[in-house]
């Protein structure tokens, strides 16, 4: 009878993962299957170039802002309790996005999507911690992972199909019966598990942790905008408009700063009266931890830059549809999600740092091979092995080095342990997007300028051109095609976005080099000594 128990205990385990990982799934393919409709968006709303700028960021910037303060919550009201509040949240704001008849009410139900998002991703990390150990530990990382390597590549594809063959609404609508089943699922099998004694909230740590965040996030997504240091564009809100000359992203970066000493400060005073903070200053002190974390950032710098700018390279200069790019990014996610398998077979023979830096080897040949495709003119299906390669090693890196991370996390700090480790993932990513962005188009910029010169343009037209391509993302070199008077600069920015792409490719395989090299300061994890101590002291998730 003991072992029937505990079959069940261990199938209903692994079918709680299944469902994890499709809460996974949800919030990462709304993050970039919105990019693929915004065409479709425009044409049916009518909304403004600032409308669409917030329909894409504005869940980026409410998602960043409150990974910290929602893993931190997970642990003391309960992770499945507030991943099950994540979902039906996001499943809520989905169905208004889907309704939405503005623009305005549309950005209003990304922010919610965010709020939703920020509860889910945190949270499914600290139960795979609390739940799973030894080797199966390694193995539910490994599908965590390539399930965010995997459906990164897939939103575009999904998004392009929808868009396509149905309605840019269905983007959204589709997260309602997924939502459903996410519920009925995590409800069924995954167990609940919180901290024994939790204390009390640290409010003021938390609104310093969202400031500071969102204010971090908001300059790198926006500084390539409205200008890095002086207002380029400005800013509006209704009828009101940015009236300085300086831009709002420095100061922006100040107010992050100003925050960030704030947060350090306000910790160390509550840690001083014997009160909880809203991370446990402890969590610094496992090396693990920091280091991983510290690698991780690096590591995000460069890990998905590439699907910043080859669909757009796809779209603009392939001359791909939306749909025809998200097959050609299929790749991406069939090497990340062979990663899963590969990882899982690994377990408990090769070390998870192992594992992270082997990944790490591959990510780089994989961008660099990308870089040398694109650059030299050759034909484009040779990207296929070069994807799955990338794939194949955001599969294997991002899983374990998520692992090794959270390692030797006490259970009862799982919620905190992850949502610092997915705050540093993030602001990683926003960075290496504001830095390879900044790459692509000042380079595309600077090459089709020269061009234009040697072809003797005025430098008015030359300017123009410039602008138009840089400002459209590429795609203004669609319209200059269209009329012979302007095919041979179709063909020059053509080879500039596609010279901007390859620099960006080799910036990216430069930061995975430098995560690479991060990645040697991991030794070998404690969490194989630590665990069943942790289990112990903390507690283990009950069966649901």
């Amino acid at each position: 009878m003991h072992e029937t128990v505990s079959d069940i205990f261990t199938r209903r385990r692994w079918a709680g993962l299944v469902f994890i990982s499709i809460a996974v799934s949800l919030i990462i393919v709304d993050s970039t299957i919105v990019n693929v409709a915004i065409p479709a968006i425009v044409d049916d709303l009518g909304i403004t170039s600032t409308e669409v700028q917030w329909v894409q960021e504005a869940y980026t910037l409410v998602f960043a802002a409150f990974l910290l303060v929602f893993g931190s919550l997970a642990d003391r009201f309960g992770r499945r309790r507030l991943l099950i509040l994540g979902v039906v949240l996001f499943a809520v704001s989905s169905v208004a996005a889907a309704f939405a008849p503005t623009g305005g009410l549309l950005i209003l139900a990304r922010l919610v999507q965010g709020v939703g998002g920020a509860m889910v991703l945190p949270t499914t990390l600290s139960l795979i911690n609390a739940t799973f150990r030894g080797k199966e530990r390694g193995i539910a990382f490994a599908v965590w992972g390539s399930t965010i390597g995997g459906m990164a590549a897939v939103g575009p594809l999904l998004g392009g199909w929808l868009t396509t063959d149905f309605s840019w609404r269905w983007a959204f609508a589709i997260n309602i019966p997924l939502g459903i089943l996410i519920i009925v699922g995590v409800l069924l099998c995954v167990g609940e598990s919180k901290a024994d004694r939790p204390g009390r909230i640290d409010g003021v740590g938390a609104a310093l942790a969202v400031v500071s965040s969102a204010t971090l996030v908001f300059g790198l997504i926006e500084g390539r905008t409205y200008g890095w240091w002086t207002t380029e564009k400005a800013p509006a809100v209704g009828d009101w408009t940015w009236p300085f000359a300086l831009s709002p992203v420095p100061i922006s970066f100040a107010i992050a700063v100003v925050g960030v000493a704030a947060f350090v400060l306000w910790a160390r005073h509550r840690s001083r009266l014997g009160r909880t903070t809203l991370i446990a200053s402890g969590l610094f002190r496992i090396p693990s931890f920091r280091n991983g974390n510290i690698a991780a950032l690096v590591v995000s710098l460069g890990e998905f830059g590439i699907i910043l700018s080859l669909p757009l390279w796809l779209q603009f200069v392939q001359g791909f549809s939306a749909l025809q790019t998200g097959f050609a990014l299929l790749a991406l996610a069939i090497g990340s999600f062979v990663a899963s398998g590969a990882a899982g077979a690994t377990t408990g023979r090769i070390s998870p740092v192992a594992v992270v830096r082997v990944g790490l080897v591959a990510e780089i040949i994989g961008v660099a091979g990308v870089g040398y495709i694109v650059g030299a003119g050759i034909g484009w299906g040779w990207l296929i092995p070069c994807l799955f390669v990338y794939g194949f090693g955001v599969g294997l890196a991002t899983a374990q080095l998520t692992g090794v991370v959270l390692a030797d996390v006490p259970v009862a700090e799982s919620g905190q342990g992850s949502g610092t480790q997915s705050t540093a993932r993030q602001i990683g990513s926003a960075l290496g997007v504001a830095i390879l962005g900044t790459v692509l188009f000042t380079s595309t910029a600077g090459i089709l300028g020269a061009k234009l010169d040697d072809r003797g343009l005025p430098p008015e037209q030359r300017d123009q051109v410039v602008s138009a391509v840089v400002d459209s993302a590429g795609g203004a070199i669609a319209g200059l095609e269209q009329s012979p008077d302007t095919a041979a600069i179709a063909d020059d920015a053509k080879a500039a976005f596609s010279e901007g792409t390859r620099l960006g490719a080799f910036t990216a395989a430069g930061f995975l080099t430098l995560g690479l090299v991060a990645s040697l300061s991991l030794g070998p994890s404690r969490g194989g000594r630590r665990e069943e101590e942790a289990r112990e002291r903390d507690g283990a998730p009950t069966t649901p």
